[in-house]
């Protein structure tokens, strides 16, 4: 078993004790919740009669169903179920006295956007959410689980989750990236190279110089999607671009407890005699701009490269691709930039900065969708100018929330278009059409081939 290891070190340090049956009691630092997950969870805790017991260490937003039209985010909403859950989580946060950030409020927004943004994320925590993206935590150096309803209502009431340890694999990035390669490429390409099976029982430690120079947001991205692969979570050891991302933020240490947060954040990291259970090496330099082709995010390859000769039977039929046939070229319905993957400023800013530098257009009968994933990006976009430069482009700017990621509200697609998406998924109906079709790229990707009409390799737009 792994030694030493960041993960050894924050599991160790958070258990309470292991059951007969080899479970963990973990204690959880923070506990984040959203509308989707939550309202079930409190009935469970008033049937048996108990309470929140610590709301300090819980704070909630709204992301997943709040519509990001302008028109659509006024009350109530047009879904009287999703309307129904925003109230819940109203009430169940007020009677709780949970910290809540909803509509309107500066701090509402996906939910592993604010966590990061507003400090509440930390080197050396437990981290858990009922989403399964909470892993996205882990760029932090924090251990972050998804989790279900009932172990929400667990976390509510005891502060602690029930979970197997798992093994820690060491996945190193060598070498640097091309130009026109990001952390998107990097784990698509990590999930194409171990499959969607290949974490299973894994946490995974991701290091090498290609992920050493992500800066925070393309670390988030990476951990954001080790679920996918699979893992139970994926983390980075903390550095100084950690701790200077972090410091002066909101619920972030301040400045007389800052010296001491630093030792504390230096002490999590694995140790150099640090055991791993496994060790896999990717060179950086071979990575190209990824694309999906399939119904799994496993099923990928660079934009450059055809589909696999053996390529799935199922997903070829669904994605009405043929196997050998070159992924470029595939023509675009639709294009989406945002989720908890890549709708970060970072994200918006490198999309943005492509479409003014080579002014470009959305491609003739293309919808093109630019959702922020918090309000403060959002607010951040505007006063950077972001927003007109995507409107003028021709893209539909949006308010923040989830949005096409998962279509649990009125952003979906419609029959069988097919979008490029900077989101985490590509299972079939994902984006709120049972025949829909979805390609996961990078946001630079997703500029690139929204402009062409097509799917395109942006590395020859950024040269030319």
């Amino acid at each position: 078993m792994s030694k030493n290891t960041l993960f050894d070190k924050v599991w160790n340090r958070h258990t309470v004790r292991v059951l007969p049956n080899g479970q963990t009691q973990l204690f959880i630092g923070l506990h984040l919740i959203h509308e989707v997950t939550s309202p079930q969870a409190f009935p469970m805790l008033r049937t048996r009669g108990l309470k929140v017991r610590f709301p300090q260490r819980t704070f909630a937003t709204v992301d997943h169903i709040v519509p990001t039209s302008i028109e659509g985010r006024k009350r109530p909403f047009m879904d009287m179920i999703a309307d129904q859950m925003l109230s819940e989580i109203e009430k169940n946060c007020r009677e709780s006295g949970i910290t809540f950030f909803g509509l309107g409020d500066e701090g509402q927004g996906i939910v592993h956007v604010i966590g990061p943004e507003l400090g509440l994320t930390q080197p050396g925590m437990t981290i858990a959410c009922g989403d399964s993206h909470t892993s996205t935590h882990g760029a932090f150096g924090s251990i972050a689980f998804g989790i279900g309803t009932t172990q929400v209502a667990n976390i509510l009431a005891s502060q602690c989750l029930l979970v197997q340890k798992p093994k820690v694999r060491q996945i190193k990035v060598n070498g640097e990236l091309t130009h026109g390669v990001y952390a998107k490429d990097i784990i698509l390409a990590i999930i194409g190279k171990l499959g969607v099976k290949g974490g299973i029982g894994y946490a995974y430690e991701y290091a090498g110089q290609a992920i050493e120079a992500l800066d925070m947001e393309g670390r988030m991205t990476v951990c954001n999607m080790s679920i996918e692969g699979g893992a139970t979570c994926g983390y980075v050891n903390p550095d100084m671009r950690t701790l200077n991302y972090l410091r002066g933020r909101k619920y972030a240490p301040q400045e007389k407890d800052w010296e001491r947060f630093m030792d504390w954040s230096r002490d999590q990291i694995s140790a150099p005699n640090a055991e791993f259970d496994d060790i896999v090496e990717l060179d950086g330099k071979t990575i190209p701009p990824m694309v999906t082709w399939g119904i799994t995010p496993g099923q990928v390859v660079g934009v450059d490269q055809n589909l696999p000769e053996d390529a799935d039977p199922e997903a070829l039929v669904f994605m009405d691709f043929k196997a050998g046939q070159p992924i470029i070229g595939t023509k675009v319905d639709v294009a989406f930039i945002g989720s908890c993957t890549n709708g970060r400023i970072t994200d918006l800013r490198e999309a943005a900065s492509i479409v003014q530098k080579h002014g470009l257009k959305v491609a003739k009968g293309v919808k093109a969708l630019v959702v922020p994933g918090s309000e403060m990006v959002l607010k951040q976009a505007v006063a950077e100018g972001l927003d007109e430069i995507f409107r003028n482009a021709g893209f539909d700017w949006r308010g923040a929330g989830c949005s096409m990621c998962l279509a649990m509200n009125p952003d979906k697609l419609v029959g069988r278009e097919l979008c490029v998406s900077s989101s985490n998924r590509n299972f079939k109906g994902r984006q709120g059409s049972p025949t829909g079709r979805t390609l996961l790229m990078s946001p630079a990707s997703v500029v690139a081939s929204a402009t062409a009409g097509e799917v395109t390799d942006v590395r020859q737009l950024i040269a030319s």
